[in-house]
């Protein structure tokens, strides 16, 4: 039997924890939040969007940031072997929109709680409120760890799952890169991701908290196109957020820091330029004693009204057959390309994860131990791993802490 230290209790700590605690290890967590999962209760807006039922090829699809790396964590243990587990731990899962998938209950205390059970049915020993400050080294070997009340703890094994910098407040404070580097660990540059993004246009204060569905954003630097996607977004008192922009927002960091981008939504995807020119040319003539801003109300939600009829330059009180058919195709066309100046991502306090982390290079993909020091372990978001929205991340955590807790 082997003493297995763990630094972290987010995600990837306690799955780390109980692989290696069902090998029959001895384990202890040391968490300096006043409960485990602190991140992981706020993930998905709550609802805790534990992986993606996508096939193998889509699941590498998604991961930003060296996925062939993770060749042998997801192979070791795939998202399908995760919806098992927590269907095993009693946390029934259901499947929604993108595949994406969440506990039924769409509570992620529920997985918080399942995991911490499990935990302590194994007997793993946790302490929370227990800030580690250094790992102890010797001989190029992880002997142990030195607490803040300056303890000293010896183990056999020492695995760091600190998290990121992304949500400060859930205790994510960069430790894990420190501890890295005090180990001759290279650190890639390090950035938000995830994030929602600010825009130049004051329109977007009005439109703070709407939802739009079924749209396509693109994203372009000049002319050369960065991004596109069909999907969901959302706008916010300083700019946009939702499924698509923060996707976007983990393949546009770099370029942000330096310039200005043009995001491009498409409120009708589904119709071409023509079809969506038949259907306005249809609501005027339905409505054509009507005024502008009144024959248009079946074309967007309640708050987009306003801002679309700005963009259109057309009277809002105009009579709709008093409108050309310059102007008509103007209005199209501002629905087909509704323009946005994105200026910069917000910072670590609303990114979801860390882009960068400890140099993929110098751990072995099959346990995830370090290649310079013996017997230390680094898994989750940590490591310069980071994927799109929609569970892949959590995929990343799970996969990589088995692959450590079972590598022993």
């Amino acid at each position: 039997m082997s003493k297995v230290l763990i630094v972290g209790g987010g995600a990837a700590g306690m799955f780390a924890a109980i692989f290696a605690a069902r090998n029959k290890n001895k384990v202890i967590i040391y968490e300096s939040n006043d409960k485990l999962g602190k991140k992981l209760f706020i993930t998905g807006k709550g609802r805790c969007n534990i992986t993606n039922a996508c096939d193998m090829e889509v699941l590498f699809d998604n991961v930003v940031s060296n996925p062939k790396f993770l060749y042998s964590a997801f192979y070791g243990y795939n998202n399908y072997d995760v919806i098992d587990f927590f269907e095993a731990l009693g946390v029934k899962t259901k499947i929604e929109r993108g595949n994406r998938v969440f506990p039924y209950s769409d509570h992620s205390s529920d997985v918080i709680s399942a995991l911490t059970k499990e935990l302590q049915r194994l007997g793993v020993e946790i302490h929370i409120n227990t800030k580690v400050m250094n790992i102890l080294i010797e001989n190029g070997q992880a002997k142990g760890l030195e607490l803040e009340n300056k303890n000293v703890v010896y183990g056999d094994h020492i695995i760091i799952a600190t998290g990121g910098l992304s949500y400060p407040s859930t205790g994510s404070t960069g430790d894990g890169y420190r501890f890295a580097r005090s180990a001759g660990h290279k650190i890639t540059k390090l950035m938000p991701s995830l994030a929602p993004i600010r825009a130049l246009e004051s329109f977007v204060k009005d439109l703070q908290g709407l939802s739009l569905k079924n749209v396509k954003a693109t994203i372009y630097d000049g002319r050369k196109q960065l991004y596109s996607d069909f999907g969901e977004m959302m706008f916010t008192h300083f700019g946009v957020s939702g499924p698509l922009i923060l996707s976007a927002s983990s393949l546009v960091a770099d370029k942000l820091k330096n310039k200005h981008l043009t995001l491009n939504i498409d409120l009708k995807p589904a119709l071409t330029e023509e079809q969506l020119d038949n259907r306005v040319v249809r609501e005027f003539e339905i409505y054509k004693n009507k005024q502008f801003k009144n024959a248009i109300t079946s074309l967007f939600p309640a708050k987009l009204i306003p801002v679309m009829i700005e963009l259109s330059k057309i009277s809002p009180d105009k009579k709709v057959n008093e409108v050309t058919k310059e102007e008509r195709i103007y209005f199209v066309n501002i629905i087909k390309n509704m323009e946005l100046t994105l200026t910069e991502l917000c910072d670590y306090n609303q990114a979801i994860i860390t882009k960068g982390g400890i140099s993929v290079k110098e751990i072995n993909p099959s346990t995830m131990e370090s290649r310079l020091i013996n017997h230390l372990y680094f898994i989750g978001e940590v490591l310069d791993l980071d994927a799109l929205t929609g569970g892949f991340n959590l995929q990343i955590a799970w996969s990589t802490a088995y692959a450590a807790g079972i590598g022993l």
